[in-house]
């Protein structure tokens, strides 16, 4: 590693764009590819047109952390407008609340169970056969019982991952809470917001240095590797390898588009729990930015399947044939030199936005620090194992 010298990233998102913005201020002279036409990765936001709406144009994003320095940063480039994520959900020609909390117990058993009451009466509901639960299903009947979990995560589940629940861990479940209150307030974060501009215009200012050039429409080949000091890559792992091992699994959305003059659902996450809708959910993007006022509508329904070699990958399967290739690739990468896998493509891991900036800002300084003492800049930061 050289001091000052010329940094490649690739990608254009949160992870490459901060990356950037921490070693440009540092002194570096930073090169920036994204084959999209546009900054921001799947945070992309857009004006629509006809309406006026900020269309989040890869599905929503909603930014939630307790990091006080990551709520801080992000608040450095665009005000963030307070915004509760508020999910309803439809299932069998009713709408409850999620996630599960006590009006959605009390609705959907026709109960006016007191926070104990319900606590008890879902005890009752669990399956308390399955003391060591390894798989999403055996966890929510563990958790919630038969009745719960046939309402709101069978079906919906089935649809957004492909395959049945039996096949999918418990790890993703205990991700989704049960509330004994009355709080349908989805994240339980300190801080939760929307940029008022977007996050294009939030991605925008953190590109803003002089130190920074950001090439569009523009493939990063290996062999430009050798032109840089060193290179943060966003990218897929397994692309980057040309697929060598074969195609890490994901999950990609279609999203059908339809406008509304008026307010179509009153809200702006609808999900569909039944295995008998095709889409997941409907999300009407005005809703995102309650500070706004507009007449017409934007909204998208949500179709999740397998993700293709032209789609864009959302999320990473990890079942067990792709943690076998992901090791392989991993051995790969670790033979590397003067690059960096980061972000949620270059990790093969879910990440939330906070996450992203937090693991960005780590890397950037960790890269810095290492310069100083002359000593190498791990490939991976962040394990993707």
């Amino acid at each position: 590693m050289r001091a000052n010298g010329r940094i490649g990233i690739v990608g254009a998102g949160l992870s490459g764009a901060v990356i950037g913005r921490e070693l440009a201020l540092a002194g570096h002279q930073v090169e920036i590819f994204d084959m999209r036409a546009h900054i921001a990765g799947n945070c992309h936001t857009e004006r629509d047109e006809k309406t006026g709406v900020m269309v989040h144009v890869y599905g929503p994003h909603i930014f939630h952390t307790d990091d006080t320095e990551v709520w801080d940063y992000v608040n450095r480039f665009q005000t963030f407008m307070p915004y509760k994520n508020r999910v309803k959900t439809t299932s069998k020609g009713q709408v409850y609340s999620l996630p599960v909390n006590l009006h959605t117990i009390n609705q959907f058993f026709g109960k006016t169970f007191r926070p104990d009451d319900a606590r008890a009466f879902i005890e009752t509901q669990a399956d308390k056969t399955i003391e060591d639960p390894t798989t999403f299903e055996e966890q929510a009947l563990r958790f919630v019982g038969n009745d719960l979990y046939e309402a709101f995560f069978k079906g919906y589940t089935q649809k957004q991952w492909g395959c049945s629940p039996t096949e999918l861990p418990a790890s993703i479940l205990k991700r989704l809470p049960v509330r004994f209150n009355y709080d349908d307030n989805y994240f339980a974060h300190k801080y939760q917001g929307m940029p008022e501009n977007g996050y294009s215009d939030m991605v925008g200012r953190i590109l803003d240095h002089p130190n920074i050039h950001v090439s569009l429409k523009t493939r990063f080949l290996r062999t430009q590797k050798e032109e840089f000091a060193h290179v943060f890559y966003s990218g897929s792992l397994d692309g980057y390898f040309d697929h060598e091992f074969g195609p890490l699994g994901y999950r990609t959305l279609d999203f059908e588009r339809f406008d509304y003059d008026g307010d179509y659902q009153g809200c702006a996450v609808m999900n569909y729990g039944d295995a008998s809708v095709p889409y997941t959910r409907i999300t009407e993007h005005k809703h995102f930015s309650p500070w706004e006022n507009h007449t017409g509508s934007v909204c998208y329904r949500e179709f999740s399947r397998i993700c293709g070699d032209d789609d864009i990958p959302y999320y990473p399967i990890r079942l067990v044939k792709d943690k076998e290739q992901l090791a392989q690739y991993v051995q790969r990468a670790n033979a590397e030199t003067s690059i960096t896998f980061v972000g949620r493509l270059g990790t093969y891991r879910y990440l939330d936005m906070d996450v992203t900036i937090r693991e960005a800002l780590d890397t950037a300084r960790l890269y810095l620090s290492r310069l100083s003492e002359g000593t190498l800049m791990p490939v991976f930061q962040h394990s993707p194992i």
